[in-house]
């Protein structure tokens, strides 16, 4: 999550380098370095730093969080689950902005969006005390009114639409799905806007998909991180962002 800007014809990427750690976690040792992405995506344009640190410090670890908001000089959006502990850490570490997603052990990857409308009461305290510390809070949830409205009643002044049906719908190119999904994102994107939130979209986003989801205009900000890092490994991650900043710009132009 980057500033807030008035001026929503300008799209910002929040780059997560999350699966630059899956790579370096998988063998052991330093390499590939995160931070090192970080610094990369930054000199190709990004407009911030993503990176979620889970429970179970399956790709990004303590340390990396630590060097991240030392090292960079990009907003850190910390994705985070709302748990004791991590809202321990993120008071310590005072990120620009924290993102909270919900969290289970057994998933590969953020399977849907977190139930804002059914944990309203655990919720309101927990991000009362992140904005107390000057931390920005956003909400990743998924693209329903209902879950729109209840983010808004919690004083969370930013949502994260997850867009992980609209990604299945394209890998499946299936229009009919595709045209749904879209509508969906686009009619919470405008709920939300009405409220005065902004309006982030995140999750399963490429170079293929995204032009669709970057021309809402009510959406200012995309975090995209797994893809941008596969791509890495066939045009370099510079270049990546280079071509998903191009690819958003001409949507919204």
């Amino acid at each position: 999550m980057v500033e807030c800007n008035s001026d929503k014809s300008a799209l910002r990427l929040g780059v997560n380098v999350d699966h630059v750690a899956t790579i370096r976690n998988a063998r052991g040792g330093v390499h590939p370095d995160p931070v090192r992405a970080a610094h990369l995506v930054a000199a190709a344009g990004a407009d911030g730093i993503t990176a979620h640190l889970r429970g179970d410090r399956r790709h990004i670890v303590d340390d990396d969080m630590r060097r991240l908001k030392t090292e960079i000089d990009l907003p850190l959006n910390f994705e985070m689950a709302a748990t004791a502990e991590m809202l321990k850490i993120c008071l310590e570490a005072v990120p620009h902005a924290c993102c909270l997603v919900p969290e289970n052990r057994e998933e590969r990857t953020t399977e849907g969006g977190l139930d804002v409308a059914g944990q309203h009461y655990f919720l309101a305290p927990f991000i009362r005390k992140l904005m107390d510390a000057g931390i920005r809070v956003s909400l990743f949830i998924d693209p329903e009114p209902p879950q729109v409205e209840a983010a808004q009643s919690t004083g969370a002044p930013v949502i994260e639409i997850h867009t992980g049906a609209y990604y299945e719908a394209t890998a499946a190119t299936d229009p009919a799905r595709i045209n749904a999904e879209l509508e969906k994102i686009k009619t919470a994107a405008e709920l939300a806007d009405g409220f005065g939130l902004e309006v982030h979209a995140g999750h399963g986003l490429t170079f293929k998909n995204v032009q669709p989801v970057a021309a809402l205009p009510q959406i200012v900000e995309l975090n995209i991180g797994h893809f941008l890092v596969g791509e890495a490994v066939f045009m370099g991650l510079g270049e990546a962002v280079k071509e998903m900043k191009r690819l958003m710009r001409d949507a919204r132009a």
